[in-house]
């Protein structure tokens, strides 16, 4: 580079220093994403090829799921469009500065095992418009894992807005050795556009750890049956079609989005019901594929759901309040 720089008639030493500079600056960004990821057993891209299938609702529970469980596990929002993880987790706190020039920033802390990390903690008004193309998007989830002191994680949850663009493409290409968790609802429409990430995770070489199939039934709310509004089983279908692992069904439930709105996630509560214990099935199917770092023993709640063979999907249920 510097060779060619210095016989070119077109180049000026100014912009050649530029460039360079560039260069060396790029190349130390990449050497703390490889310190950060070196720290992390498991990287999880939660993706879909649609919108509204309750994606941010399933990285939202599947970390808190996780790291109820007694695992280290951190939260990482690329949908930079639309951030919903803090609002969905009622969290209030904003970007604090690293302790030395040269440290890393410390992510928001949930709890003692959950991590988080969205656009919305840096912003001073989160209500404003994120109006970027590609490379700042790029940019902003590089320094989500080069510049943020995440620590020792068994899991580092992704949640990609819908698509197969440039977040989930940066997110394959930044991170090696992630894996995907492909979340879909049963109905046709929904699964066709699924099919393009699954896709997606194939042309860029992405494992998929499964398929997770939400909104399978809705749970009403009077007599706490599960009814099929929106059709039941494409998902595991689907999973068959592709030989994916099926992850498990989950029901809609009212109570999951009034708590969303409340920023009191419902699906990991100790709360029984269809949609909570097919969730915590859905959780163990996951620790099952990728293990974490050290064995945690899990709470007797989410071992119950984890052993029982209830037709609910995870055990617990009592049959005179659901379908099973």
């Amino acid at each position: 580079m510097s060779s060619s720089c210095g016989t070119s008639s077109s180049c000026s030493s100014k912009s050649c220093g530029s460039q360079e500079s560039q260069q060396a600056k790029l190349a130390q960004q990449d050497n703390a994403i490889t310190r950060s990821l070196g720290k992390i057993k498991h990287k999880i891209l939660v993706m879909s090829g649609k919108g509204g299938v309750g994606k941010s609702t399933v990285s939202v529970n599947l970390a808190l799921g996780l790291a109820k469980r007694g695992h280290q596990v951190g939260l990482m929002d690329v949908d930079l469009h639309g951030p919903d993880v803090i609002r969905m987790l009622n969290m209030k706190g904003t970007m604090e500065p690293p302790a030395t020039p040269d440290g890393l920033v410390p992510p928001l802390k949930y709890n003692d095992n959950l991590k988080v990390v969205s656009l919305e903690y840096m912003m001073r008004d989160r209500d404003e418009a994120i109006i970027w193309r590609g490379p700042l998007k790029i940019q902003a989830i590089r320094q989500f894992v080069a510049d943020m002191d995440w620590g020792e994680l068994d899991y580092l949850i992704i949640d990609a807005p819908p698509g197969t663009g440039d977040e989930p493409l940066s997110v394959a290409q930044i991170i090696p050795n992630v894996t995907a968790v492909v979340v879909t609802t049963p109905q046709q429409v929904a699964l066709a556009d699924v099919r393009k990430s699954i896709s997606f995770c194939k042309t860029v070489g992405m494992e998929i750890t499964g398929v997770v199939e939400n909104m399978s039934g809705f749970v009403c709310p009077h007599c706490n049956k599960t009814v099929d509004i929106f059709k039941t089983g494409g998902g595991e279908e689907l999973a068959r079609e592709f030989e994916l692992p099926f992850l498990g069904r989950v029901p809609m439930d009212p109570k999951v989005v009034i708590a969303g709105d409340d920023g009191t996630p419902y699906l990991t509560s100790d709360a029984v019901s269809p949609a909570t214990v097919a969730f915590a099935a859905v959780v163990t199917a996951v620790e099952n594929r990728l293990p974490p770092l050290t064995a945690v023993k899990p709470s007797l709640n989410m071992a119950a759901a984890a052993t029982s063979s209830c037709g609910c999907g995870g055990g617990g249920c009592d049959p005179a309040k659901c379908d099973c």
